[in-house]
């Protein structure tokens, strides 16, 4: 069943903007040129880089919040907080109510597999799905800051516009990730389960000139498992993947396994 929110009827629905790289990022940029012939736009993202921070939310130190630009149909704001927390504001401060449509994104990365669980792209996404917005996030599989993102407006704009003719269940948001490819290079675009993957992981011991050790966090991907109906694979094929995400975490079939468990004394 379709979620009540599908934007079909509406003439000008009110689009929340935000993302995890910050409010200076390119794909940020690409995302709302994207966003602005579709509706109402509104953007409130962090004033600085959050990747990774996930679903984080500011509970030791006030948020703040900076109107950058206004004008008819578009206001920009940026965040001292997190993505969900550039979230949680606009609904009760800026907008004073939810929008219609939630896009965050377009990160500089992949979020597809395990890094969803990472992504503070995806938890500014699974915020709009909780308060029953449609919601969706975009990544590109390039970390550069000039990465070249008019494939992805392209796509993003076709799913966008299905997204807001359709609607989504209820509780269900979108994972979609974008092979770094020329438009005329990317085959189409495939709904996919999450593969899964693993982060290899190690810090880079360092010494800083007091003679105190420092640490990087370093780490290389590794794909468990395989199949043809993955993000994973959808990507290494130059496909776009589109992953529906549902925030319940509950394994089912383990739930009622566990239930025949003796736990008596």
């Amino acid at each position: 069943m379709l979620s009540k929110s599908s934007l079909v009827m509406q003439e000008k629905p009110l689009i929340l903007v935000t993302n995890d790289d910050g409010i200076n990022a390119p794909g940020l940029r690409a995302l709302i040129m994207v966003a602005r012939p579709l509706g109402n736009v509104v953007v409130v993202s962090p004033d600085k880089p959050q990747s990774g921070t996930s679903h984080a939310v500011t509970m030791h130190h006030p948020l703040r919040l900076n109107l950058i630009r206004e004008e008819a149909g578009f206001a920009e704001y940026s965040c001292n907080g997190t993505p969900s927390d550039c979230v949680k504001l606009a609904y009760k401060i800026v907008l004073k109510r939810r929008p219609d449509l939630l896009i965050s994104g377009i990160n500089h990365g992949s979020n597809a597999s395990i890094n969803i669980i990472y992504s503070g792209t995806m938890a500014a996404v699974f915020e709009g799905a909780m308060a029953g917005v449609p919601s969706i996030g975009f990544s590109l599989l390039q970390y550069r800051e000039d990465a070249d993102f008019s494939a992805s407006g392209i796509y993003a704009d076709r799913i966008i516009r299905e997204v807001m003719h359709r609607g989504l269940p209820e509780g269900i948001c979108l994972n979609v990730n974008i092979p770094d490819l020329p438009a005329t290079e990317i085959k189409g675009i495939r709904i996919c389960r999450q593969a899964g993957g693993t982060w290899i992981e190690d810090f880079d011991v360092r010494e800083d000139p007091k003679g105190e050790n420092y640490y990087w966090l370093k780490g290389v991907f590794a794909r468990i498992g395989d199949g043809d109906d993955t993000d994973e694979h959808a990507l290494e094929h130059h496909y776009i993947s589109v992953v529906p995400v549902n925030f319940d975490f509950t394994d089912y079939p383990a739930m009622e396994e566990m239930k025949r468990w003796d736990f008596s004394f």
